[in-house]
């Protein structure tokens, strides 16, 4: 299970991100990711939960948002979404093609709260 190593590498980006004091915590997490980085969201947002335990990252919410598989056909020159599984134009059918968008796999945005009375 991968997605235990990358939800590590999460909570290591946001932690580098935030302000390193008291009365900090993480309310959000937003991240980008394609169709092809092969990650089953359901298992990433559980191994997330396990690790911000006992740290600011606790109770955060990872909000991801999906980017489909985009390709350009070499054969007929269009540009679209396909399907992962299939890999071919969906145009022409076509398998000579340029991946445009899907791969993605970012931190995008991290939402911070600050509680009052804590310093």
């Amino acid at each position: 299970m991968h997605e235990l190593s990358i939800a590590q590498s999460i909570a290591e980006i946001v932690l580098q991100h935030i302000p390193v004091k008291e009365g900090v915590s993480v309310r959000s997490v937003r991240l980008t990711l394609g169709a092809m980085a092969g990650v089953v969201p359901d298992s990433l947002e559980f191994c997330f939960s396990a690790i911000a335990e006992g740290t600011p990252l606790e109770g955060a919410h990872l909000e991801i948002e999906h980017v489909p598989l985009t390709a350009h056909c070499n054969s007929c020159g269009a540009d679209g979404e396909i399907e992962p599984t299939l890999f071919a134009c969906g145009r022409c059918g076509g398998t000579s093609l340029h991946v445009l968008s899907g791969r993605e796999m970012q931190v995008r945005d991290i939402e911070i709260e600050e509680h009052e009375g804590v310093r």
